[in-house]
């Protein structure tokens, strides 16, 4: 099996050297904020704006940014070179250990990104039975409090979906398990507010950009789940997938093919994906 190395604290080490102790708050407590990225040929897609948003983050849960982000960028690139990968997800995580100090943990992997034939299939989502709680800080930011995420999708999964939508204490739409999540109607662009619980994306950020450059009328709120039945299109964003059409929710099929808004997103997306500065 090939060595996989990984960044913890300083050094770059073998997995199975990257030991930590079972008294880690982190481990205890899921203390600990995270970003996951996408590289590919030297480029990291949107860096900067991960490292300020998990920088901004990290002060909510007593936590330091201990690096500048150059020197996370150099640190990632020699993980890819290192590790010998081309198209790599990564993921930076901060955490607090045992000392009561921030350590940082720095990991790749191969990235194998969906088929082209999926992008014009698009997701089936079921609705999970978890709900997010509008008022918590941690939604402000990302954290290793993941579990109702992971529970959402693990049973998505089970039951055959790909996604899984979340919604609030107050019954309206907050995100997907791994999404922010947009729906069209008549034209205009449909997202929840960030009041909703949902994370603020990085690419749902971008999509909003896209529209104001385009002139498309963005409407962020409340949004039930007989909304997005009833739309014209929909579609799911995150920083690895990149833009998802959305078909079905349940037995619920929504607009019919193609998705020609969601068709002019994703062009406009991919066209700026590789020509970001590296």
């Amino acid at each position: 099996m090939k060595k996989q190395i990984v960044f913890l604290d300083g050094d770059f080490l073998e997995l199975k050297e990257a030991k930590l102790s079972l008294i880690e708050p982190a481990f205890l407590y899921g203390w600990s904020v995270f970003e996951t990225m996408r590289a590919y040929k030297k480029n990291i897609v949107y860096l900067k704006q991960h490292l300020q948003r998990i920088k901004a983050s990290a002060p909510y849960l007593y936590l330091k940014f201990n690096y500048s982000f150059e020197k996370i960028k150099q640190i990632i690139f020699k993980l890819i070179d290192l590790n010998k990968i081309e198209d790599a997800y990564v993921r930076l995580t901060l955490f607090k250990n045992y000392k009561e100090k921030t350590s940082t943990f720095v990991w790749v992997k191969p990235y194998k990104p969906y088929p082209k034939s999926k992008y014009l299939k698009g997701f089936y989502a079921c609705v999970s039975d978890f709900k997010v709680n509008k008022g918590s800080f941690l939604n402000r930011v990302k954290s290793g409090n993941y579990l109702l995420y992971q529970l959402s999708y693990l049973k998505a999964k089970q039951n055959g979906f790909d996604e899984a939508i979340i919604l609030n204490n107050e019954g309206y739409i907050a995100e997907a398990s791994r999404s922010n999540i947009f729906f069209i109607k008549k034209d205009k662009l449909f997202t929840p507010s960030l009041d909703c619980g949902c994370l603020n994306g990085i690419t749902r950020q971008v999509i909003l950009d896209i529209a104001k450059k385009n002139s498309i009328e963005v409407k962020e709120g409340n949004f039930l789940l007989e909304d997005i039945y009833k739309a014209e299109e929909a579609f799911l964003t995150n920083s690895l997938v990149g833009l998802m059409p959305l078909v079905y929710i349940e037995k619920y099929r929504i607009g019919k093919s193609p998705f020609r808004l969601t068709q002019f997103f994703i062009k406009e997306y991919n066209s700026l994906l590789w020509n970001i500065k590296k």
